[in-house]
C-alpha cells in the first residue's frame, strides 16, 4: 500500500512537471515570436542532418548572440543566415578578413556533408555561436508545441490528464470512506425466531 502511494504521488509530481515545462515552453516560444530563450542562450531546433552525428536532427541547441562577430576561428561553429533568410548552423573551415570592409568571411562547412557551403558568409550575416550544448529528441516537440495543432493539445491534454486523475483520485478516496464506514458500523443482529 505505502509503496503504491508513492509511486502515484511520483508520477503526478512528473506529470505536474512535465505540463508546466511545456507550458512554459509554449509561452516563451510565443513571446519570442519563434523559439524560446534562457538566461541569454538562444534556443533553437535543429531540422537537417548536416552536423550529425554531434548534433543530431531533431535535437534543440543553445546558441550565444551577440559580442564581436569577426572573432570566429577555423572549427569554431557557428549560426548564420543565408541568402534564403533560413538559420544555418556549421564549422567554421576557414575564416579571412576583408581589410577594406572592415568584415571576416567565413567558408562553413556541415560536419556531415562532403563539401564545404557553396558560398561564404559574412560576419555581419552571423546571428550566434554554438555552446556545445545540445538535447536530442527535444527539438521535434518544441516544433510540435509552437505549431497551432501542438498548443491546442498541450492546452486540451494535460487538461483532460488531471481532470481523469481527479476522478480517479475522488473515486479512490469515496471507496476507502465506504469501507472505513462499513467497517465501524455494528452488524446487524440476527432475525430472532418467532415460536
Amino acid at each position: 500500500m505505502r509503496i503504491k502511494k508513492m509511486i502515484n504521488n511520483t508520477l503526478s509530481s512528473i506529470m505536474l512537471v512535465i505540463f508546466i515545462l511545456l507550458v512554459v515552453a509554449v509561452v516563451l516560444s510565443k513571446a519570442s515570436g519563434g523559439e524560446p530563450a534562457f538566461f541569454g542562450y538562444q534556443i533553437k531546433s535543429v531540422l537537417s542532418g548536416s552536423m550529425e552525428p554531434g548534433i543530431q536532427t531533431g535535437s534543440i541547441v543553445a546558441l550565444k548572440p551577440g559580442g564581436d562577430m569577426n572573432r570566429f576561428k577555423k572549427g569554431d561553429v557557428i549560426t548564420f543566415r543565408n541568402e534564403e533568410n533560413l538559420l544555418i548552423t556549421h564549422r567554421v573551415v576557414e575564416a579571412t578578413m576583408n581589410n577594406a570592409t572592415g568584415e571576416a568571411m567565413y567558408r562553413t562547412k556541415g560536419d556531415n556533408n562532403d563539401a564545404p557551403d557553396m558560398n561564404p558568409t559574412s560576419s555581419t550575416n552571423v546571428v550566434a555561436e554554438y555552446t556545445g550544448v545540445t538535447v536530442p529528441y527535444v527539438g521535434y516537440a518544441m516544433n510540435f508545441a509552437v505549431s497551432k495543432a501542438g498548443s491546442v493539445m498541450l492546452m486540451i491534454v494535460p487538461g483532460l490528464m488531471l481532470l481523469l486523475y481527479a476522478l480517479y483520485s475522488s473515486w479512490k478516496a469515496v471507496a476507502a470512506l465506504e469501507k472505513k464506514n462499513a467497517a465501524i458500523l455494528p452488524a446487524s443482529p440476527p432475525p430472532t425466531e418467532i415460536q
